[in-house]
């Protein structure tokens, strides 16, 4: 069986459609696939894009980790968050099956490893190792798919702290190992995060940030991550390090890289969002 890992769908239902279309003719036999993350708000058609990857992973074909979109939905639909003007979650919230979707989206892990590749929406702390990680994913899960997934979702906005400690506690800890798997772009060498720059695949000259992934000394980097999230650093593909949000929502394309062989698939999207400073 292949497997194929698949950037951020932010709703384009029409072009996942035809990546996965594409997967099955390369694929040739058996295939799994995992999204990155952010499968819905910002493209078309959000609601037939959750129901179809919620359609396949109820067969057993797909998986995926959370993204700050879809957190965003989650929040929005218990009255935490209010909607965003470049929102399309509206026929999400409105839909007869709403809560069947909602209810198998917060069950999705933050991070989740596969022969040898741990797959993340953003990014991983330098301080933190794979299985680290992995671990810190399943503090969150197990938050989430209790009863009291909706007070957590109420503690979880927020940019502090920006670092991670290992004797963090409570709704601190969660709140960072989610902006770290969810959020993260940039961070200090000693893995200080920042949010602010969103519009760039480099930091300012003179800022002291860093990539993430270029941190000198991050503890994952024996291991090949894969991330999606930063649509304006495009696509990466690395020894360790395979970065697939290719800006399919924002008129660029929808990509998925084979973990067997590392060949990539693309489909062309069009512009359904104009750059606007939040992405």
């Amino acid at each position: 069986m292949k497997t194929y890992f698949i950037g951020d769908l932010q709703g384009c239902h029409a072009q996942t459609i035809e990546l996965i279309e594409l997967i099955q003719a390369a694929a040739n036999g058996p295939y799994r696939l995992l999204f990155a993350g952010d499968l819905i708000n910002r493209g078309p058609a959000s609601l037939a894009t959750l129901r179809h990857v919620h359609a396949l992973a109820q067969q057993g074909l797909a998986d995926s980790v959370l993204g700050n979109h879809d957190l965003h939905l989650l929040a929005v639909a218990n009255g935490i968050r209010p909607e965003h003007a470049s929102d399309t979650l509206a026929e999400i919230l409105d839909a007869p099956d709403r809560d069947e979707l909602i209810n198998w989206l917060r069950q999705r892990p933050l991070a989740l490893a596969h022969d040898g590749h741990v797959l993340v929406h953003a990014g991983l702390l330098p301080q933190w190792s794979a299985a680290q990680a992995l671990s810190l994913s399943g503090e969150v899960s197990a938050m989430l798919r209790s009863d009291g997934w909706v007070a957590f979702l109420r503690t979880m906005y927020g940019n502090e702290p920006a670092a991670w400690r290992d004797d963090l506690q409570g709704a601190d800890r969660l709140r960072c190992i989610v902006n770290a798997m969810t959020r993260l772009r940039f961070c200090t060498p000693e893995g200080v995060m920042d949010f602010k720059m969103k519009e760039s695949g480099s930091p300012p000259p003179g800022s002291g940030l860093l990539p993430w992934f270029d941190v000198p000394g991050r503890r994952s980097a024996r291991d090949t991550i894969v991330f999606g999230h930063w649509s304006a650093l495009g696509l990466q593909l690395r020894e360790h390090l395979i970065g697939l949000d290719s800006g399919c929502v924002w008129g660029g394309k929808l990509s998925a890289v084979c973990l067997e062989d590392r060949s990539l698939l693309q489909v062309a999207c069009p512009a359904f969002q104009q750059h606007s400073g939040k992405r």
